[in-house]
């Protein structure tokens, strides 16, 4: 990387940015340190975490360093409509966490994590399916904010990568691990306020020191019709629909989320995820603005990198004190994701992996939360390792973006149709996931008789993604009905069409195999299950009422 091109601070200048914000974050989290911890408040809060807190920490978690650089790549490419399509599907997909999450509190409002809801429902060996991919998504998500943190500090300082990785991962950690979750949440709302308020003061900064909005208006000339274009094709196709299809995914397949539905208090659920849809919304759609700044100024990213271009827009037109801000809130993007990741796996292995499986249901409380403090060191110094190696995480990405598409539909249908059996569901995820490597990666020739048999497949995840909005705000009923309509329009119009969008068709197909498995199996047996028995099998772990949080 050509780093001259940017601004660098000096090593006692980043050395004490970094010493400021990982300071001064865990100063704030011994305001809630306590002499003895219990394991209910260090995975969830008790249940307690109020609005405010809940709202801020939904926001801060979903808003990640991959967001900045994403959104921003997406305005440079894609023009005008490119920020909206990042950042408005987002925001989307934790709207519609709600009415779904509603039925999981319904029935298990002591669970900790999405898996005892499954376990409740099926047993261990789904359970451990969805911990396996929440545990893998999560050390991704770990390796890339220390990535993001590495190249930060090594862009901008004369630090080493390896330096900025490391620092990341032990100040993370230094202020996650005493408090868990309560930690997270408490720090989440300091870090998006601080977010908030760089990225109010560094979007406009950015946009009049380009010459402010007649020169931006003259730089219209430079985008090509798709960029100009609100409604582009191009963006629709490339970037909106597979973004829409990959966030659905990661809003029910993720416990960073499902951790905080179930800790908001139950009263609180629904204000809660609507400020948060319009607070990453707001934010995430602002950053865009900075990428599609870039491309109305004819500037090309340094070395083609994509990832360089806020860190060049900043460096070139904005003040020392400005690309210190904005070096605080990448810091803050990354620390308030990672430290969710810690948190989401330290419960997972707590009570999907202990508490469930090997204590069965009778953990020592000191113990569970050793092994929970135990898990993040492990993740971090796993994270801090993956990230040095600045690997190709595309790969990992796709694949744990296919098995979270292939749990959405078996996870709610569970938690809805009492004929879904253990089998149906993990049948389900593993055909969902094997088709979509086979589409993705054109394992058989997308051609002929192959490839039609593969767009009708993707209607029909098409079908089910639309369908199971409309179910999750309009009903059942209404949800059937406009789920298998869309499944139909959409065959007519993918058929000779979607095969030249391998991303989309593949994501679709997760889906799509996934729903038709889990029904298909499902009908083979006559078994129903007894939904109130799922709130019976899922406990508090810590009995006593601890003091209330939120």
């Amino acid at each position: 990387m050509n780093e001259e091109s940017f601004y660098q601070f000096s090593t006692v200048t980043v050395l004490a940015l970094l010493a400021f914000f990982y300071g001064g974050t865990y100063l704030l989290t011994l305001l809630i340190k306590k002499k003895k911890e219990n394991t209910d408040a260090f995975m969830v809060s008790n249940h307690q975490i109020g609005f405010g807190l809940g709202a801020a920490s939904m926001t801060a978690t979903w808003i990640w360093a991959a967001s900045f650089y994403g959104a921003a790549t997406s305005g440079y490419t894609y023009g005008i409509s490119g920020p909206l399509h990042y950042g408005l599907w987002g925001a989307l997909m934790i709207l519609f966490i709600y009415p779904f999450g509603r039925r999981f509190r319904k029935l298990a409002p002591n669970a900790h994590t999405l898996g005892e809801l499954i376990h409740a429902r099926h047993g261990s060996s789904s359970q451990l399916i969805l911990a396996s991919s929440n545990i893998l998504g999560s050390i991704i998500s770990l390796m890339v904010n220390f990535t993001a943190s590495g190249a930060l500090v090594s862009v901008l300082s004369p630090l080493s990568f390896q330096a900025g990785v490391v620092i990341a991962g032990v100040g993370v950690l230094s202020y996650t691990l005493w408090s868990g979750f309560r930690a997270s949440v408490l720090t989440d709302f300091a870090q998006l306020m601080a977010m908030m308020a760089v990225a109010i003061l560094i979007i406009p900064a950015v946009m009049f020191a380009l010459g402010g909005p007649e020169t931006l208006s003259d730089g219209m000339s430079l985008l090509t019709p798709e960029q100009a274009n609100l409604f582009s094709m191009d963006a629709i196709l490339n970037q909106g629909a597979p973004f829409f299809v990959a966030v659905l995914a990661y809003a029910i397949g993720n416990q960073t989320i499902s951790q905080r539905l179930f800790a908001v208090r139950e009263d609180h659920i629904k204000p809660t995820f609507i400020t948060a849809t319009i607070g990453y919304g707001a934010i995430v759609i602002g950053l865009g603005m900075i990428g599609l700044m870039a491309l109305m100024t004819g500037m090309e990213p340094i070395d083609g990198d994509m990832n360089n271009l806020i860190p060049q827009m900043v460096s070139m037109y904005l003040s020392p004190v400005f690309i210190g801000l904005f070096f605080i809130l990448v810091i803050g993007s990354l620390s308030s994701t990672a430290d969710s990741d810690l948190s989401a796996m330290s419960a997972i292995v707590m009570a999907d992996v202990y508490g469930k499986n090997i204590a069965k249901n009778k953990p020592d409380p000191t113990k569970m939360l050793f092994i929970g403090r135990l898990t993040m060191i492990v993740a971090t110094l796993i994270g801090v390792v993956l990230a040095s190696f600045s690997m190709d995480i595309l790969i990992m990405l796709v694949f744990v973006g296919a098995l979270w598409g292939a749990i959405v539909f078996p996870v709610i249908a569970s938690c809805f149709w009492d004929r879904v059996t253990n089998k149906a569901f993990t049948s389900a995820v593993i055909a969902g996931l094997v088709m979509f490597c086979v589409a993705r990666f054109e394992l058989v020739p997308m051609i002929g008789v192959t490839a039609g048999l593969f767009e009708l497949l993707a209607a029909v995840g098409g079908g089910v993604v639309l369908g199971l909005m409309a179910f999750g705000f309009c009903g059942r009923r209404i949800g059937l009905v406009f789920g298998t309509l869309c499944a139909i329009v959409l065959a007519y119009f993918c058929v000779g069409f979607l095969r030249d969008y391998t991303v989309l068709l593949a994501s679709l197909m997760a889906y799509g195999v996934s729903t038709i498995f889990c029904i298909a199996v499902s009908l083979m047996s006559s078994s129903k299950f007894d939904f109130s028995q799922t709130d019976q099998k899922v406990i508090n772990y810590d009995p006593t009422k601890p003091a209330t949080q939120g």
